[in-house]
């Protein structure tokens, strides 16, 4: 359980990097400089502590119990007698490679075995890159952070008269629209496509004005194509191929049902069915919200993702973008919730610019989940520690879900807790709950009165 004693003092914490993180930059580049944060008054910093910076250079080393050797047994194991189909996993430490590494098979009804350059769906994870990508041209000046939406999308309509005005950039990747959540998700599920379903913003019901809350969505942030097609006069999967697969060395690194169907090595997705495991062909339908579910990467791919991310190639991804990236502007307790690693270990939680941040048993963890119909991932980055761990797999099992918190437990020194359980007992490995990125799972609030504005089946 966590100690109740110290969590005012880490919520107090946390409450001070949101209300930091929610200023205007006072560092680096003039177009990064030129973000406006909305909302920084409702995380006043406590007036007796003063900002930190936080590390990226001599960042404390895990204890000698931090063995990738163990965690590759464990990932081994998941895979064992056909419990997970497959799944790879790396992690990565002071800009270094220290495991990466394929486990299982492709398809249940194959034998290719699945390595590092197995190609996976990525679904929600692909967030952070259009947020990466979108950083980039703030950097060249090519737009600001606050730049409304409708000054590339003119077409644009809201519900609320005047509400496309107020929409921005950084509101698009932090998810503070104004809609519901998962605004048209069930027709997106259903195959509507992605014109129609922006064309029906303009009927959709809002919560509040742009700016002023958090709804996931995926629809609403693939808007963000939108801008950045018409800033670069380029198709969206070609312009991240050139600023952010190539120059990183992400070789496998594809978007769209193309790119992985034509992809030499790729891992079938899986369900549940007949007893077993079912592979399926990947569903095209979130294929066509590239910037929220488009991206398709292999485990190698993902090493150098991280290691970008955690700061050790300044000459794609600089210092100052990603600590914009990472900086989190909005409050989302609901992610407190949900899976058992959450409800112990979580005291706060943020989205940035597509990625959460969490206060993690007092250290901040940077972190996604994705997940649609027959595979699901996890990313995470503990910068205190220089760490960073990928974990895709092809089904929709929960098992490899305990992977994520007992490296980061082993990492910052957390006495051992069963988010998988011992592989000797008779039940195996498990991890406990469900491991949603966020409520998006959820039915509708209303008992599914707008069903054609929630849903339940779309990438987290």
């Amino acid at each position: 359980m966590k100690d109740d004693a110290n969590r005012p003092q880490k919520r107090t914490r946390l409450a001070w990097t949101l209300s930091l993180l929610l200023l205007p930059l006072a560092a680096g580049s003039g177009a990064q400089d030129s973000l406006r944060w909305r909302g920084a008054s409702a995380y006043p910093p406590p007036p007796s502590q003063q900002p930190v910076s936080r590390p990226s250079v001599n960042a404390a080393q895990p204890g000698a119990a931090f063995d990738p050797a163990g965690f590759e047994a464990l990932a081994q194991q998941l895979v064992a007698d056909g419990r997970v189909p497959g799944l790879a996993m790396a992690i990565v430490q002071n800009g270094k490679v220290v495991s990466e590494r394929g486990y299982g098979v492709t398809d249940a009804k194959g034998a290719q075995s699945i390595d590092n350059h197995t190609v996976f769906r990525l679904a929600s994870l692909s967030k952070a890159f259009a947020g990466a990508l979108t950083g980039l041209m703030v950097d060249q000046g090519k737009f600001r952070w606050d730049t409304p939406v409708v000054d590339y999308v003119p077409w644009l309509r809201l519900s609320r008269p005047g509400a496309e005005r107020e929409l921005t950039v950084a509101d698009l990747l932090s998810h503070r629209v104004g809609l519901t959540r998962n605004a048209f998700d069930r027709d997106l599920e259903a195959n509507v496509d992605y014109a129609s379903l922006v064309a029906r913003l303009a009927h959709a019901p809002m919560t509040c004005n742009p700016g002023e809350c958090y709804a996931y969505q995926n629809v609403a942030f693939s808007l963000i194509g939108n801008v950045l097609a018409a800033t670069s006069g380029e198709d969206y999967g070609r312009e991240l191929t050139r600023m952010v697969f190539t120059p990183l060395g992400m070789k496998d690194a594809s978007v769209g049902l193309e790119g992985i169907e034509s992809s030499p090595r790729w891992a079938r997705p899986h369900v549940r069915g007949g007893g077993g495991w079912v592979a399926l062909m990947p569903k095209p339908t979130y294929y066509h919200v590239l910037p929220a579910a488009g991206v398709n990467a292999s485990i190698s791919d993902m090493s150098q993702w991280l290691i970008a991310q955690t700061g050790h190639r300044p000459d794609v991804l600089p210092a100052n973008l990603l600590e914009t990236l990472h900086r989190p502007v909005i409050s989302t307790p609901t992610e407190l919730r949900g899976s058992e690693w959450r409800r112990e270990r979580l005291d706060s939680a943020g989205y940035a610019i597509g990625w959460r941040v969490y206060d993690y048993a007092g250290h901040e963890v940077v972190f996604h989940g994705g997940a649609v119909q027959g595979y699901r991932g996890v990313v995470a980055m503990l910068p205190d520690r220089d760490l960073g761990i990928a974990i895709l797999w092809n089904s929709e099992s929960a098992l490899p879900s305990g992977l994520l918190p007992t490296i980061l437990d082993n990492a910052i020194g957390l006495p051992y807790h069963a988010w998988i359980k011992d592989v000797s007992t008779p039940t195996a490995l498990y991890a406990s709950g469900r491991d949603d990125d966020d409520e998006t799972t959820a039915a509708p609030a209303n008992g599914g009165a707008q069903s054609s504005i929630a849903g339940k089946a779309s990438p987290r």
